[in-house]
């Protein structure tokens, strides 16, 4: 049955893709490592949050417990993207948490916990290119707790936008574009066109008028 099932205690196939150290040397270091390399988190997940978690393989009583967590940021700004190291203080606690915490849920999100040879100042950032985890610069679908979209799908969305909008500016700036007060002209052009012009037949009318207003005037002297 042993070689059967495959412990769980065991490392995966992770390793950090910037380490230069040979495969042989990186195996005998994780035999006696005392970090865990914890990935897929939620960016909204909190430190204390992995501290209770991961505190319930820790064994204080021996000497361990946990000696620090490192949250992984983004590199451009500095807020949680997605990862974390757990330092402890023995290697028999860093296998307890591979066993009994990877692959469970923490904020509805199955984490994985991996043997890590150990943090490093730099390595708390995000090495892709805007800033966050690789695997979020091309991940095409929608991650809620991971930022939605996958950056590359966020710059392209921001592009197809600002096309939109540079020719709706074109079309309002082009030949033909309506002038910006429209309701004011057209109510100006309505009042011209309600306003008839003058005829002979008024020009006839208001001789008359004037005739009949002199006749009316020569009886008032008379009077």
């Amino acid at each position: 049955m042993a070689h059967v099932v495959q412990p769980l205690d065991q490392p995966s196939n992770y390793k950090d893709s910037q380490s230069r150290i040979e495969r042989a040397k990186q195996n005998d270091l994780l035999s006696k490592s005392t970090t865990l390399y914890i990935g897929n988190l939620s960016f909204y997940t909190t430190e204390e949050q992995i501290y209770e978690l991961f505190t319930k393989c820790a064994s204080p009583e021996d000497g361990g417990g946990i000696k620090r967590i490192i949250m992984g940021l983004d590199r451009n700004t500095r807020t949680p993207c997605g990862f974390c190291f757990v330092e402890y203080y023995t290697h028999a606690e860093a296998l307890a948490s591979m066993k009994y915490v990877s692959g469970t849920k923490l904020d509805e999100r199955i984490i994985r916990c991996d043997l890590d040879l150990g943090y490093k100042e730099g390595r708390q950032f995000g090495r892709g290119k805007s800033g966050g985890q690789v695997r979020d610069e091309h991940r095409q679908d929608y991650d809620p707790g991971r930022g939605g979209w996958g950056a590359q799908a966020q710059r392209l969305e921001a592009e197809r936008r600002r096309e939109v909008e540079e020719r709706y500016a074109d079309a309002q700036d082009g030949p033909g574009a309506v002038a910006g007060g429209g309701g004011d002209w057209k109510e100006t052009e309505t009042a011209v066109s309600r306003k008839r012009g003058r005829s002979p037949d008024d020009e006839g009318d208001n001789a008359r008028m004037g005739h009949h207003r002199s006749r009316d005037d020569m009886e008032v002297e008379r009077m």
